[in-house]
């Protein structure tokens, strides 16, 4: 519980705290665009990994430098725990916005700095408004801007009987621009909290980033079925997760 205690208090007084340093990106953005938005980013960034710290997770990264650095990719990882977008964003290298929940845009604070950070909120009971952040998210990867979904829809709370279906909508970024997909694999990120809520517990967690995939490379069979193809892509990663024999700390 103690974990747990101190990451809800770190996350409060950082966004508290950090209402000065919103309005100082705001006006540092009107001068130089990109350099406010990468050090939004490294803010974040910096404020997810004392989160980790706190909750005593070690995290062991396959493949990292697989993922292009000269332009936008989409990040397609399976979904397991909160802490699986801790996690990820984290290491991002460039600027990356994250396809979430509408129900995150009312939350105080919070909203305004995922909103800063290029996050789109997706409302999957309206169809119009649906599509509306798909287009958004497509612009993103022409200006640059790195998208990352979460296909299956939703935390997975059975991981260990494989992955749910992926939603092949998801895919439509990629598919409209042409980037990499990126698909990242992992593992035992449900061992931090979402397996004995709500206690918090030291755990092992392996994130691997696989093999950049082209669609243009892809035959006709794969392309029609991209969201499936990408799936067997994570599938094979975590069952390679599950020979390492991966500990609980």
């Amino acid at each position: 519980m103690i974990r747990l205690i101190l990451v809800a208090l770190f996350l409060i007084c950082f966004l508290i705290l950090s209402i000065p340093i919103m309005i100082f990106e705001w006006i540092f953005k009107k001068f130089n665009s990109y350099a406010a938005d990468l050090s939004s980013l490294r803010i974040v960034q910096w404020a997810f990994r004392v989160v980790l710290f706190l909750a005593g997770t070690k995290v062991t990264v396959i493949g990292e430098d697989r993922v292009p650095k000269d332009q936008a990719v989409l990040y397609i990882p399976n979904h397991q725990s909160y802490f699986d977008i801790i996690i990820t964003y984290s290491r991002c290298p460039g600027l990356t916005g994250y396809i979430s929940k509408d129900f995150l845009e009312k939350v105080p604070l919070l909203s305004v700095w995922m909103k800063r950070l290029y996050c789109l909120f997706l409302d999957r009971s309206n169809i119009k408004a649906g599509l509306k952040t798909i287009l958004t998210g497509i612009e993103y990867i022409k200006n640059g801007i790195s998208i990352c979904i979460f296909p299956e829809g939703t935390r997975n709370p059975h991981p260990e009987e494989g992955l749910l279906p992926f939603k092949e909508g998801s895919m439509k970024i990629a598919e409209k621009t042409g980037c990499p997909i990126i698909p990242i694999a992992i593992t035992n990120s449900q061992s931090i909290w979402e397996q004995h809520m709500p206690y918090m517990r030291k755990s092992h967690v392996i994130v691997e980033y696989g093999e950049p995939i082209y669609i243009k490379d892809l035959d006709k069979e794969q392309r029609k079925f991209l969201g499936a193809y990408t799936r067997d892509k994570i599938t094979e990663m975590l069952a390679q997760h599950q020979q390492e024999n991966i500990p609980t700390i």
